[in-house]
């Protein structure tokens, strides 16, 4: 089983990390060196989107409280309020909505200066993520790359990253460099809260609408052409990294969470057969799973 697993991400020029489980049959599983602790790139914003959803439920913050955020003060990306010209207003949700539905950068940094690092900790380690550290947001692992790089600023960072004629810059993959995780981490927190018991009803339902409008199906739901198959789903991408986790629900069941992790031999800002790769062995696992 590994070594098709294995074939699949091989053909495409990565290593992969994968957990897939059963939610209607926990002792249910297929790994791929799912307990190995990665760096997640923009895969963090999940858990922090869920734990802004637990301090709804908490009453410690207003989900309809204003933010304006100026253009000077956004983190950059390629999405969301990060391409915007001029100063946003908008709510504490949908803050949160842009930060799930289209990764944007700018929107969850300013939702984790909200939640504070701090609270987000005290949340992985109330639910048992022993192996999930998130360090900082985009604007933090922007500033790292660019001092390792030496570069001027974070697009030239960027730009040294994407060049496959140049070394990567030393510990810019490493897992304790950056906000980390583990296949199985992510599984484990994908069924927490798809039982219902992590949050209230209305945030459960929050959280799984905005996985289930992620914009990006290249991915995993690439894999699952059909109407009648719901796909829920975070990605994250940083230079030679490409993830996805999420929740498959196939019609007649069964419901399964998986977390794929890959690190590609080349670091093109477009790298399809990787993302193809991520869908193909969710496919695999959702099939032994059946």
């Amino acid at each position: 089983m590994n070594a098709q697993l294995r074939g699949i991400f091989d053909d495409a020029g990565a290593r992969g990390w994968l957990h897939a489980t059963s939610l209607d049959r926990p002792d249910e599983a297929i790994a791929l060196d799912a307990d190995h602790v990665v760096p997640m790139a923009s895969v963090y914003k999940l858990p922090l989107v869920i734990a802004f959803a637990e301090l709804v439920d908490r009453g410690e913050l207003d989900p309809r409280e204003p933010i304006t955020l100026r253009p000077e003060d956004r983190t950059p990306g390629p999405t969301g309020l990060s391409i915007f010209s001029d100063p946003v207003t908008m709510s504490l949700r949908d803050l949160a909505a842009s930060t799930m539905t289209l990764s944007d950068n700018a929107a969850a940094d300013a939702l984790l200066e909200i939640v504070g690092l701090d609270r987000v900790a005290d949340f992985l380690r109330r639910q048992g993520l022993a192996d999930t550290r998130i360090r900082r947001g985009t604007a933090g692992n922007l500033r790292e790359l660019v001092r390792r790089t030496r570069a001027d600023d974070a697009d030239a960072a960027l730009a040294v990253l994407a060049d496959n004629d140049t070394t990567d810059p030393s510990g810019v993959y490493e897992a304790a460099n950056a906000s980390a995780t583990t296949a199985r981490d992510m599984t484990t927190l994908l069924r927490a809260l798809w039982s219902g018991e992590l949050l209230s009803p209305d945030q459960t339902a929050f959280v799984q609408r905005l996985m289930s409008l992620q914009i990006f199906t290249q991915r995993i739901a690439s894999a699952f052409p059909h109407d009648a198959v719901r796909v829920y789903g975070k990605t994250g991408t940083f230079g030679a990294l490409r993830h996805e986790v999420g929740v498959v629900e196939l019609p007649g069941g069964p419901t399964v969470a998986v977390a794929v992790f890959t690190r590609a031999a080349r670091a093109d800002r477009r790298l399809p057969r990787v993302d193809a790769a991520i869908g193909q062995a969710t496919r695999y696992a959702v099939d032994r799973l059946r």
